[in-house]
């Protein structure tokens, strides 16, 4: 487990020494007295060449494309070779060799996710990898170093968060159940517990949406706070963003190099505040930009690609119409016909990746807001019994950590964000 990798070794002092490395072949180029590999493992590429009459030229020409070796040799400095080095082959392992490999350039779409579980292997996958991991990484950092308790929910549920169209239906022991599209309505008992607290899971949603950044399984940071307004949670998932990107920025320069991912937007996501924006102001501004919306009009992934695509920061769209949100959002005190809420729209096109809000904190507006999205008040007992038992203001957001990464990366898809995505029409490999 000692067996360095590419990166750690690939500098001057190491030139002359002899190196043990392991990886993949991810090329292998044979001529008539040598044999150029080029080894890949998680950090990169290094070129190692075997000559004829050499004693680990024999085993060097079995390799072939992605196989899985250990290779031993001399680091010696070459101007032409990947990284400025190249590695002098004294010995050779095979781990297993390769059947000829079926991924090559020009592999349309669904080739490439139909053999996913090999393209993984790809370089820019891997980078993607990366920043998902940093991604996942700072959220949880930001959370620890912030107070939070981090507290789990159950993925089988008995009711709706987001509604019943987009409820995965399931046989539990004779009786109906669902996967949770939300830890939601648990957080919010949990919260008259610790206080402020959160959770990073799955989530689960029968979107049959063929938009480019819907997944029917995907991930969720989610936060709660007990006595929060949904000015205090803007603030807190704004610090967030700029925690987590600040993160990618530091950790991850090699990976969006790689993916030629324009830095600009992620820095001034950093170093500028985030844009504040009432509803009909985000309504005006999509009409400014060619759209024809009316104030009451949802917002999608068309609608806020053309609202964001001229951003430089995110922006937040606050108080958005009543009819519009589900249940649990507060009705604006001062505007019953909105309510206290936030999603923040990622710039670059890319829209929502955070929706939010202050909670309903008393009985009979819960009632009425559950009669009023045509929902059975009985269904929901005991989540309308945290208000009948000393009820406290509450606000959280659910962050979708798939969308994040996929306009951190600046990628053409949410399934690119995802090591194996579903969708409503994929479910292998």
């Amino acid at each position: 487990m000692d067996i360095p990798l590419i990166k750690d070794v690939l500098n001057s002092s190491n030139v002359g020494r002899e190196i043990t490395l392991r990886g993949f072949a991810n090329s292998v180029r044979s001529g008539k007295n040598n044999i150029f590999i080029i080894l890949r493992d998680p950090s990169g590429l290094l070129q190692c060449v075997s000559h004829s009459g050499e004693s680990a030229f024999r085993e060097a020409s079995e390799i072939t494309r992605e196989s899985s070796i250990e290779v031993k040799g001399i680091l010696k400095e070459d101007a032409r070779a990947i990284g400025g080095y190249e590695l002098a082959i004294d010995a050779v392992k095979i781990f297993g060799i390769a059947e000829p490999y079926p991924m090559k350039k020009g592999h349309k779409k669904v080739f490439l996710f139909d053999n996913r579980h090999l393209w993984m292997r790809s370089p820019k996958v891997t980078a993607v990898m990366k920043v998902r991991s940093t991604v996942f990484e700072s959220i949880h950092e930001f959370f620890n170093g912030n107070g939070f308790y981090e507290i789990q929910s159950p993925s089988f549920v008995g009711g709706s968060v987001e509604g019943g169209s987009t409820l995965f239906e399931l046989d539990y022991f004779d009786k109906k159940a669902y996967l949770s599209q939300s830890w939601q309505l648990y957080a919010e008992a949990m919260v008259n517990s610790l206080w402020k607290i959160y959770t990073v899971a799955p989530s689960f949603r029968a979107e049959k949406s063929k938009t480019w950044r819907h997944l029917t399984e995907f991930w969720h940071a989610e936060a709660e706070i007990a006595f929060a307004t949904n000015q205090d949670i803007i603030a807190l998932e704004e610090n967030m963003i700029k925690h987590v990107v600040k993160n990618v920025l530091s950790r991850n320069q090699d990976e969006l190099e790689l993916l030629k991912r324009d830095q600009t937007v992620l820095k001034n996501t950093v170093q500028k505040p985030f844009l504040r924006m009432g509803y009909e102001s985000i309504i005006d501004l999509a009409n400014k930009n060619g759209l024809n919306l009316a104030y009451d009009s949802d917002l999608g992934a068309d609608e806020e690609r053309v609202i964001t695509s001229k951003l430089d920061v995110p922006v937040f769209a606050t108080d958005f119409p009543k009819k519009l949100k589900p249940f649990y959002h507060k009705p604006n005190p001062s505007d019953s016909d909105h309510v206290l809420c936030n999603d923040l729209l990622a710039p670059e096109g890319y829209g929502e990746i955070i929706g939010g809000g202050q909670r309903v904190d008393d009985k009979e507006t819960l009632l009425n807001r559950l009669r009023e999205d045509g929902l059975n008040p009985n269904d929901y007992r005991w989540y309308v019994d945290i208000r009948r038992y000393g009820a406290i203001p509450h606000s959280g957001f659910g962050l979708g950590i798939d969308r994040l990464v996929m306009w951190i990366c600046k990628l053409p898809h949410i399934m690119y964000a995802v090591p194996f995505p579903r969708t409503p029409r994929r479910i292998y490999p």
